[in-house]
């Protein structure tokens, strides 16, 4: 708990002097489109303890997110993900839990400092049948425009579940804007 407050206060502190540095007087030119709707397929890395010693699981991952940008700037986005498969890990010394296809949602921040790099983070939540965790994630994107109002995008993000696991994962996505 005490590692979540930390990098939340942490990221809540800063995430404000980037409004400082904003020019007031941008204009949002006529091809602005606010919202954003994307696939994202990606593999979420979970280190665990087994009974041989110290282990990576690999489990693929689907994400559908939905993002709505005020300006170039700076935008808030529903990031959702299912982990597709069902696994076990370790949440205290010696206390195994089965996680059945978790799904994730986060309600994220976004900052676009600079054309395509996207910073990301906020919390959430991780739900499943047995019992359902506290998250707070922290991310960043890379966006490469084609066509008209679409790109693709790698991603990174770490997720911190309150008194259990976390995770990082890395994904290709795909977007659309309107």
């Amino acid at each position: 708990m005490r590692r979540i407050r930390n990098f939340a206060a942490v990221f809540l502190a800063l995430f404000p002097l980037a409004l400082f540095g904003q020019h007031h007087g941008e204009e949002v030119s006529d091809d602005f489109h606010p919202v954003k709707l994307s696939v994202v397929l990606g593999h979420t890395y979970l280190p665990t303890a087994t009974a041989e010693g110290k282990e990576l699981l690999i489990l693929p991952s689907f994400g559908l997110d939905l993002e709505y940008w005020f300006g170039p700037k700076f935008g808030i986005g529903l990031h959702n993900d299912l982990e597709l498969l069902a696994f076990e890990v370790e949440k205290e010394e010696d206390l195994f839990i089965e996680r059945e296809y978790p799904v994730l949602l986060t309600f994220d921040a976004l900052w676009n400092p600079f054309k395509g790099l996207v910073f990301f983070g906020g919390p959430g939540i991780e739900l499943e049948p047995e019992e359902n965790f506290f998250v707070v994630r922290f991310g960043l994107e890379y966006g490469f425009e084609f066509g008209d109002d679409w790109d693709v995008f790698p991603t990174f993000f770490y997720d911190i579940r309150q008194d259990a696991y976390d995770t990082f994962s890395l994904g290709l996505g795909l977007g659309k804007r309107f």
